[in-house]
């Protein structure tokens, strides 16, 4: 019977939920994030047959790892990862099989039904609640990690009552990105840690002009606007459970929508058209991520722009927070965990994921990796680097689907003036109270 409850649970999860994968930041997403492109569609089904990607010769015990990664930098650097793995002992052999992304969540329900299920599996750190409280996921808090290196957001995201059901992959979070020549073009400094709501509400009204507008965001009523908007609700004071001690945000963006400084269209926008818009001059400046990088440079080469870390309150406040994005490696409760708990304890070594990470384009979630030169020494991802260290988990909630819509409602209700900013807190507060 407990099984049959567990997989009913999962069912109705896939079901019912609305979290769109992209909204987490993963680079492996869309074209919202790191690349698209499938280059190779195994099942898992057909991996269990030998459709599946692993590495070469080896042996012991077999470890499988699911993940839906499709760009060929991203399978590069998983092969490489696995066979690393595979040379450095001989107790395990490691394999991954790829499951594409729109039917990674709907797979897992299904080995949960049939008890096919790998032994790790990569996901967006968004999800990862929901899956440990269906008991997909095995405590591992004895495995030889160093969890206290990690970035605390990140780890979060792998617990739930201060047990550890798995590792931070990958992470990366928003950040303001900025147009030189127009701030040059028009005499204002460029925006930096110390820029306020205030100041940052000034550059943005004297840039809003000839077509151009100071600011956009991705605010589509998805999971990929959440993780775009709940930032400034946190950052005015406010937290996805506690919403109207955050209406200073509501206020800021209603404001900034009727001067016509924050672009009205954000509403529809997803993050690949915030960036397409911010490529072709149409803002100067933007709320977007790393992944953002690869598509400037293959597409506006010449665009003279930087990065910066999110405006804060006001002048007595620190750095304004950010909502984390990217992956984590959960390791599947099974009767023998060992070769799971390998390979995560294998991943935690400093040098293995900064190698990793170079390849995947992404950051990793160590404070002493994160500190590389690779990062450190590039403005642009140093900027990135910096805003992570106030960057936070959305929830984590295992009802996170539905907290997630009933925010994004009202987001939508204050950026199209459908109710003030009072009342949409007040009603967004009575909708997240209700979830159960």
């Amino acid at each position: 019977m407990k099984k049959k409850r567990l997989i009913a649970a999962c069912l109705a999860a896939v079901m019912t939920s609305a979290l769109a994968l992209t909204g987490c930041g993963g680079s492996g997403s869309s074209s919202d994030t790191a690349g698209s492109g499938a280059t190779g569609k195994d099942t898992p089904a057909q991996a269990a047959d030998g459709g599946g990607e692993s590495a070469s010769g080896g042996s012991g015990k077999e470890v499988v790892i699911w993940d839906y990664f499709e760009t060929d930098a991203q399978r590069e650097m998983m092969q490489t990862l696995i066979d690393g793995f595979n040379a450095s002992q001989d107790s395990f052999t490691a394999s991954h099989v790829y499951v594409p992304f729109s039917d990674y969540e709907k797979q897992l329900t299904l080995g949960v039904a049939s008890g096919e299920l790998p032994d790790i599996v990569i996901m967006d750190g968004c999800g990862m609640a929901s899956f440990i409280s269906m008991d997909l996921f095995g405590d591992i808090s004895d495995a030889n990690i160093k969890w206290d290196e990690y970035l605390a957001g990140p780890m979060e995201s792998t617990m739930m009552d201060g047990k550890h059901y798995g590792i931070p992959f990958a992470t990366n979070c928003t950040a303001l990105y900025y147009n030189k020549d127009m701030f040059d073009a028009a005499g204002i400094a460029y925006p930096d840690e110390n820029t306020t709501w205030d100041d940052f509400r000034e550059m943005a009204k004297a840039l809003t002009k000839d077509g151009v507008y100071g600011f956009g965001n991705a605010g589509t009523n998805t999971d990929e606007g959440t993780f775009q908007c709940l930032q400034w609700l946190y950052t005015a004071g406010g937290s996805y459970t506690d919403i109207e001690p955050g209406v200073d945000a509501y206020k800021l963006m209603q404001e900034m929508i009727n001067e016509g400084s924050w672009a009205k269209d954000v509403v529809n926008w997803t993050q690949s058209d915030v960036n397409n818009n911010f490529k072709a001059g149409n803002l100067a400046m933007q709320q977007n991520g790393p992944w953002q990088i690869p598509s400037i440079e293959a597409d506006a080469p010449d665009l003279n722009y930087g990065v910066t870390v999110l405006p804060k309150r006001d002048a007595n406040a620190g750095q304004a927070t950010s909502i984390l994005g990217g992956e984590n490696m959960g390791a599947v409760k099974k009767d023998d965990m060992s070769g799971a708990k390998a390979f995560l304890e294998y991943y935690d070594q400093t040098e293995v994921m900064v190698e990793a990470m170079k390849t995947y384009g992404s950051f990793p979630p160590k404070t002493e990796a994160a500190q590389d030169s690779y990062w450190t020494d590039d403005p642009i991802q140093a900027a990135f680097i910096k805003q992570l260290e106030t960057s936070i988990p959305r929830g984590p909630s295992p009802a996170w689907p539905t907290y997630s819509s009933a925010i994004q409602t009202g987001f939508q209700e204050v950026m199209t003036s459908t109710k003030t900013p009072e009342q949409a807190a007040k009603d967004t507060q009575a909708a997240v109270d209700a979830i159960q």
